[in-house]
């Protein structure tokens, strides 16, 4: 409890079986971060996840002194042709819808008037393409600045507040949904191979993100084969020996350095070679 584990073997040893399914027995709290979102319509993105779109419709109704409905894509201020997707969706019988750019929005979801209005320069179309990097020095309204900070703390500054869901990978499903649990202490956090398809960079920062976790009072337990992440971590879980009926047994528990040395574990194998 309060340090970073990491729980490794090599894929189908049993360390999702363990965690997942023993774990939460014995820590009802345990919040598990996986993968999959609460299914959304066409129009869930970034922002209405986050629950700051309400916050910066506000914010642009104050600033104008109008109805904050005109800056909802779903209301009376959205494009009439497209009903505020900018996108026009064909279906195609058995194959996947064809996506095009609404002719009469060009994209941007709102009528023109609306489009008028602007926020410190800044138009409700040009604050759905923003990225999350530049929407952090941009706001300056706590509610929204808050919860900006957690998505760039867990490295999704790069994603625009008006992306799609249905556009993002398993890893940055996990890490929006982590950003949503930043804030609350003495959890624990379970994160199924969160490292899959970041950069050596993002991982970098993840693993600081994870520390800060920990320093704040949190327990972070991490399913992973990124060797940087185990390397990294205060303890390790390895399983094996092998997948199936060949897993299911404690290879070694312990600290990173004692597993470098532990010959009889791959994992241990694979981080004496890396070191």
């Amino acid at each position: 409890m309060g340090v970073l584990t990491a729980v490794s073997g090599v894929a189908g040893s049993g360390k999702s079986s363990l965690i997942q399914g023993c774990l939460p027995l014995a820590y009802p709290d345990t919040i598990i971060i996986d993968q999959n979102l609460a299914r959304g319509s066409r129009r869930s993105n970034t922002a209405t996840y986050t629950g700051i779109l309400d916050a910066v419709r506000k914010a642009f109704a104050k600033a104008n002194d109008v109805d904050a409905a005109l800056f909802s894509a779903n209301s009376k201020g959205a494009c009439p042709d497209c009903n505020g997707l900018g996108v026009i969706y064909t279906d195609l019988a058995h194959l996947d819808p064809m996506i095009t750019t609404c002719e009469t929005c060009e994209g941007k979801r709102f009528l023109p008037e609306v489009l008028e209005h602007h926020l410190r320069g800044k138009s409700i179309a040009e604050v759905y393409e923003m990225s999350i990097s530049d929407a952090v020095g941009f706001f300056t309204e706590p509610a929204i600045a808050r919860i900006l900070g957690g998505l760039d703390d867990v490295g999704l500054g790069y994603l625009t507040l008006g992306q799609p869901l249905s556009t993002l990978s398993g890893g940055e499903r996990q890490r929006l949904k982590l950003a949503a649990e930043l804030g609350k202490k003495g959890n624990i956090y379970v994160l199924d191979e969160p490292t899959t398809g970041l950069h050596m960079n993002d991982v970098d920062t993840l693993i600081g993100l994870f520390d800060r976790l920990v320093d704040a009072g949190s327990s972070v337990i991490v399913i992973e084969h990124n060797l940087d992440v185990i390397s990294r971590a205060d303890w390790v879980i390895d399983l094996g020996p092998g997948a199936g009926q060949d897993g299911g047994t404690i290879q070694f528990e312990g600290v990173p350095a004692d597993l470098a040395k532990a010959k009889h574990s791959l994992t241990g194998q694979h981080l004496a070679a890396r070191f």
